[in-house]
């Protein structure tokens, strides 16, 4: 309801009118001619979510193929990877095409990552520098931790200027788009008490002729996240597993270090031994949770990116908190490892949730790479999986006595 009410006030009557470009289906060259290939067939993006035990779901995730501007993604690559990208060898429109795929785990209710599913692909795609001076005038307004916040990423778009100024960048157009959504909820009371942590892939080919994600061979992969939902790349040498974000808990070093900086210190520890900022939250980025603003919390996101190539990676997986609480990174690739395709990967990763007794919301999302089933080397975690599924079997027979 809260949602619903949110999209029809005049406030934002402005995003019905969005020039927005986005699909459900990507674009690629064969010898023959351009391929349009659906994102939710379970052989390009797989998926699998369940509420666990929760008598509602929080979890949700969302992907498109994003068209955006090629300058903006060649000044990316330069500053980011120090690769220069010519656009025009892949024509006007395969240079703007980029693959968003999101994944958002809620807490105190569905309404902040409900709206995410709806909203955040096409605000990514449609945020402009010419919005920054506005939005960061609000991000002001939060007052608190943000009465000295610079702008971060955004902060050479804040003053409106005539002379010169830098091209937008993925970094930048993140950081405002994961903003912007606060902006849209701030008046939404549910807004302020419940909030979502959400990780973002975005995938984007570098290869000429163009190639679609799941088979490029040089593959930039930009990951915008805040909280704990995690994005995990399995490599083909032994399935190594190698991380593409970090837990945003007070306790973390980077956190603690940003928060100590601006704020002092206000974490908890509760009860069970575990750790709450303000002594509420697990995490001290993400979106929505707008009382807990003032005091640190922000949606600015963590940003990386990294060149995939060569047939170097196997397969990108995301998953929520349902998910990588119960089990490890190295868990949790090496269970989507030899599945036929990578809809039947996510089901693994799920129903070994499932076995194990987790209780939570989870979800699992699984992007094929160039190296798919070329993964070299034994299951390094199949033993550990299987003495802890015999456990569980034991405590699901005590839990029905």
């Amino acid at each position: 309801m809260a949602l619903r009410l949110l999209q029809r006030s005049p406030k934002y009557a402005f995003l019905n009118s969005l020039n927005r470009h986005f699909s459900d289906y990507i674009r690629y060259s064969t010898p023959s001619g351009v391929i349009r290939l659906p994102l939710a067939s379970p052989k390009v993006i797989g998926t699998a979510t369940s509420r666990g035990n929760r008598s509602h779901q929080e979890d949700f995730y969302a992907f498109a193929a994003l068209s955006l501007d090629p300058e903006e993604l060649q000044v990316s690559l330069k500053k980011s990877l120090n690769i220069e990208w010519d656009p025009n060898l892949v024509g006007d429109v395969f240079s703007k095409q980029a693959v968003f795929v999101g994944i958002y785990d809620g807490h105190g209710g569905p309404a902040v990552s409900g709206y995410l599913h709806q909203e955040l692909h096409g605000l990514f795609e449609s945020v402009h520098p010419s919005m920054i001076p506005e939005l960061f005038a609000w991000i002001k307004e939060l007052g608190g931790y943000f009465k000295r916040y610079k702008g971060g990423p955004l902060s050479p778009w804040i003053i409106e200027q005539n002379h010169s100024v830098p091209k937008f960048n993925l970094e930048a157009r993140a950081a405002a788009a994961f903003f912007e959504v606060d902006r849209q909820l701030s008046t939404d009371n549910m807004s302020q008490t419940c909030g979502a942590t959400a990780s973002v892939a975005i995938l984007q080919s570098l290869d000429a002729p163009a190639t679609p994600f799941f088979s490029a061979n040089r593959l930039a992969l930009t990951v915008a996240h805040c909280g704990d939902t995690r994005v995990l790349l399995c490599s083909t040498d032994g399935g190594r597993v190698f991380p593409m974000t970090e837990n945003h808990h007070a306790d973390a070093r980077g956190e603690s270090i940003r928060l100590r900086r601006m704020m002092g210190s206000s974490l908890i520890t509760d009860s069970y031994g575990e750790s709450r900022w303000m002594g509420a939250l697990d995490n001290t980025r993400g979106l929505g949770d707008l009382r807990f603003k003032k005091f640190g919390v922000t949606a600015e996101p963590e940003v990386r990116t990294k060149l995939l190539e060569g047939g170097e990676w196997a397969y990108v997986v995301l998953v929520s908190d349902g998910v990588s609480s119960t089990l490890s990174d190295d868990e949790i690739v090496d269970l989507a490892r030899d599945a036929p395709d990578p809809k039947a990967a996510a089901d693994r990763i799920l129903s070994f949730v499932q076995e194990l007794g987790g209780e939570d919301n989870r979800t699992a999302i699984v992007l094929p790479l160039s190296g798919w089933g070329k993964i070299r080397g034994p299951d390094k975690t199949k033993e550990l999986r299987e003495y802890r599924r015999r456990q569980a079997e034991g405590s699901e027979r005590q839990r029905r006595m």
